[in-house]
């Protein structure tokens, strides 16, 4: 009988033992924080800014916040369709503020379930959601990345495919555009996904010399080569400046890259991109550019005639003012530094990560107040780099390849709430985990020097010639692995506080 207690009491012993170093052992496991909470970070004017700029700043951010109908008749704005992705850049731009990336349900700040899932419908529009956009998910577009996904010499495609058309709509009698066939080309492998790219602290950027950039990728060359880091810029073919705005910084100005996304995810012509996309017979309500300089309905009074800045802004096209709001927003503000941040932020430089996702740059002279030669922080090197098979979309855009990307930009990464240039997760320990660019879908000829990078489906087709095959970060994320848990923690701690 003793025996039997003895044994029974040890039992329990060893399974409270086996307890407590199971949550031990989970305790020590490094985990992203989440989203920062508490107010956004980001979302108002720089600083430094005078009263007439910040007043043309408000002008553009009323803008920004427009929403468009087809003609203007149901909504204010004008020239939706014929296919969109959104009716407002603060639809997609929410994120912890207007401006910034992808709304979501997990937000702290403003929970919202995915506003292109009612968009769907809204007006009477009778579009199919798409399987790949969903209530809890990312705002997203979706490029094809062949013309044929069946034939393996196809072209690339490499567009955006509008999510709807305006098919349906009370502003769009007799329209009778269908919506591209997502669930067969999903079959065949043949789409990639984007999300909305933060537009906080752009005017620095943009403002920051190519020499500036050169400059501080020739300066991390040596300790990038020991870790088999690349990198190279992407340029615009008429001027071979450096191109740095978009996943691949395929755009080269604010202007440009705003105007791109008007036409591309709301369908509206603009004094940028000036040609209707999808202009089908019945589907076309506007005259081009839909939207344009209010050279004719500005002040009648031509004494005064822009000499206000609500006159300024009235006139200004929408593209303008959307570049102007990206132009003048402040940064990303961090949050306080502790310890543990303190920490991942040396650890996040020793092991490597800081030779792309660069700390510090400086802008040149600028026309607006004290943003004149400003350190700026955005953790990115704004340069292109391959990233492997388990990231690569198959898409080129300029001088970026299938599997080259922008190094993103950390700056108010701690209150974004979905990761990687598709939004496939908002786990930022799995985002980490997906640099290391999973070669085992990587087979290379010896002979040609070709490579393909396979999805589960299909080969991203043509063929690409290129000598490299795996991710730039694969020994840094060997490093991050190599880290103690409580050492991965603090630089997921430091992450979430930028």
């Amino acid at each position: 009988m003793r025996d039997a207690r003895w044994k029974d009491l040890l039992a329990m012993c060893l399974c409270t033992i086996a307890i407590f170093n199971s949550a031990t052992l989970s305790a020590q496991q490094p985990k992203d924080p989440g989203p920062r909470a508490g107010a956004p970070g980001a979302g108002s004017f720089f600083p430094t800014l005078n009263d007439n700029e910040q007043l043309l700043f408000n002008q553009a951010f009323a803008r920004f916040q427009e929403v468009d109908s087809v003609s203007g008749t149901i909504e204010a704005g004008k020239g939706l369709g014929p296919t969109f992705n959104g009716n407002s850049c603060a639809m997609c731009h929410s994120q912890p503020a207007a401006g910034g990336s992808s709304p979501g349900l997990i937000s702290p700040q403003n929970p919202v379930p995915n506003p292109q899932v009612a968009l769907a419908t809204l007006d009477g529009a009778t579009n199919q959601v798409p399987s790949f956009i969903t209530a809890n998910g990312p705002v997203r577009e979706a490029r094809f990345i062949a013309v044929n996904p069946k034939n393996l010499n196809s072209p690339l495609d490499g567009g955006v495919h509008g999510l709807y058309t305006i098919q349906g709509r009370s502003d769009a009698p007799g329209c009778s555009l269908a919506q591209p066939p997502f669930a067969q080309q999903i079959a065949a492998g043949n789409v990639i996904y984007r999300i909305p790219t933060p537009l906080f602290g752009l005017g620095l950027v943009e403002n920051t010399p190519d020499a500036t950039l050169q400059q501080n990728l020739a300066s991390t060359q040596n300790a990038r080569a020991q870790l088999g880091i690349g990198g190279s810029f992407n340029s615009s073919g008429n001027d071979g400046t450096i191109t740095r705005f978009g996943w691949k910084a395929q755009n080269k100005s604010v202007l440009v890259f705003v105007g791109e996304a008007y036409n591309v995810e709301q369908g509206v012509s603009n004094e940028v991109f000036p040609n209707e996309r999808s202009a089908v017979t019945g589907c076309v309500f506007n005259p081009t550019p839909e939207d344009a300089s209010n050279i004719l309905n500005g002040n009648p009074n031509s004494q005064n005639f822009g000499t206000t800045i609500g006159t300024l802004s009235e006139m200004s096209s929408d593209v303008l003012n959307f570049a102007l709001f990206a132009r003048l927003t402040a940064p990303p503000t961090p949050a306080q530094p502790t310890q543990s941040t303190i920490n991942g932020s040396n650890l996040f430089n020793s092991i490597g990560c800081a030779l792309c996702h660069s700390p510090s740059l400086t802008t040149a002279a600028s026309g607006f107040t004290g943003m004149s030669n400003v350190v700026y922080a955005p953790y990115s090197d704004f340069a292109l780099h391959h990233m492997g098979a388990s990231l690569a979309d198959g898409i080129n855009q300029g001088a970026a390849g299938p599997d080259q990307f922008r190094t993103a930009p950390l700056w108010g990464l701690g209150q974004r709430l979905f990761f990687l240039h598709d939004g496939r997760t908002s786990d930022l320990l799995q985002a980490i985990a997906d640099h290391t660019g999973d070669t085992r879908h990587c087979a290379q000829s010896a002979t040609a020097q070709l490579f393909y990078v396979l999805t589960t489906n299909s080969v991203f087709e043509p063929e690409t010639q290129s000598q490299f095959c795996g991710s730039e970060a694969g020994n840094v994320i060997k490093n991050f692995n190599a880290l103690k848990p409580s050492q991965q923690q603090d630089i997921l701690n430091f992450l979430r506080s930028l």
